[in-house]
């Protein structure tokens, strides 16, 4: 069942460098709540002396970014209900995509000024999080020169799409694990024709511990990111939390 993410008040501005990142995993959220939450959220980060990593799944749902062409959606509204396919337009960057049960997306929000304001760079680190993640299962995952986002072998097995307000970044990466590849008939993924949609468990012919892929993708963001995990994140405790 969705659920909202709540939110809370405001603490004072750091002027130091961020002392870690905190972890949120609400379970199933739709994505429209998602959105208007993480709007909040960057508000709260400037207030903050951590960031946040907030790892979630969606119910069925077409997010269109703002560079979206919408002949790179394929059905129409009735087939959409029909499949139980909710279709929303998106805050953040690139074309159209498509969540739902079985991926694991990720929300960082982060404040890039402590990362040089580099929206590049930042998109390169999280490619690099992802590639060491699909390493920890023996998945060789890849970049593509030109293309943001992550491959096996040609096929597409992790999208990424950011936004950015005051530096502070928000929406991320959707990582594909046990999700039905079938529904990506719906769009051209990431106005990219041809593109194939793959995932961690057809790579690998088995089910896959979702937990498990979560707990190494928080370990390589501490990593790559230069930050420590200072534990999980509470949504009731005041916003000053350090």
């Amino acid at each position: 069942m969705s659920q909202p993410l709540a939110t809370t008040g405001f603490g004072s501005h750091p002027l130091t460098e961020p002392n870690g990142f905190r972890v949120w995993r609400p379970g199933r959220v739709n994505y429209r709540d998602a959105q208007t939450s993480q709007v909040d959220l960057v508000e709260r980060r400037l207030h903050w002396t951590h960031d946040l990593l907030i790892l979630l799944e969606h119910p069925p749902v077409i997010t269109l970014g703002r560079n979206t062409n919408r002949n790179n959606l394929l059905w129409d509204q009735g087939t959409l209900q029909a499949a139980g396919i909710e279709c929303v337009p998106s805050h953040r960057g690139g074309d159209i995509t498509l969540h739902g049960p079985g991926q694991l997306v990720g929300y960082p929000i982060v404040d890039l000024n402590h990362y040089r304001k580099d929206l590049h760079r930042y998109l390169r680190r999280l490619e690099e999080i992802l590639i060491r993640t699909l390493a920890d299962f023996d998945l060789a995952g890849e970049t593509l020169t030109g293309k943001t986002g992550v491959w096996i072998e040609g096929r597409k097995i992790a999208s990424i799409g950011i936004a950015v307000r005051r530096w502070i970044s928000y929406h991320g990466f959707a990582l594909n694990i046990d999700n039905d590849l079938t529904v990506f008939e719906a769009i051209i993924p990431c106005g990219l024709p041809d593109v194939t949609m793959t995932s961690m468990s057809r790579e690998l012919d088995r089910p896959v511990d979702k937990d498990r892929v979560a707990g190494a993708l928080i370990s390589h963001f501490g990593t790559v990111m230069q930050r420590p995990l200072l534990g999980d994140f509470d949504d009731s405790t005041p916003s000053t939390q350090t």
